[in-house]
């Protein structure tokens, strides 16, 4: 058994401004959302964990992704929701940027934040 991460080579994004977001539909299961805050760059699975629909369809202001279906919050910095209708966060992948481009490391962590739920505040990776 390997304990190998499947990585993604997403390019040179240095053209991704602050407060932009680009989508790459064909990496994991359901793509991904880049987001590009105070110079940093934060992946996130682009599909809201309560209506099935792509995020980067939505609104992203701040540090927040609004879905655009139901208006879900999400914060692309650690993946975490900021409250119903979401029960969730989504999943939030670790970003490489260097100077031969970006890449994205597709084993996720997620920050289960259903403490109202009894989610215990647990780290989740998949």
């Amino acid at each position: 058994m390997s304990d190998a991460v499947e990585t993604a080579d997403l390019g040179d994004l240095s053209d991704l401004s602050d407060g932009e977001m680009r989508c790459f539909e064909d990496v994991g299961k359901y793509g991904i959302v880049v987001c590009r805050v105070a110079g940093q760059l934060h992946a996130l699975e682009d599909n809201c964990s309560h209506a099935d629909t792509p995020l980067s369809e939505g609104r992203f202001r701040g540090t927040k992704i609004t879905c655009p279906l139901h208006g879900a919050q999400f914060d692309v910095t650690d993946g975490s929701h900021s409250g119903p209708p979401a029960w969730e966060g989504v999943p939030h992948y670790e970003v490489d940027e260097s100077e031969t481009g970006v890449s994205v490391r597709l084993a996720s962590t997620t920050v289960d934040d259903r403490d109202d739920l009894g989610g215990g505040g647990m780290l989740r990776t998949r």
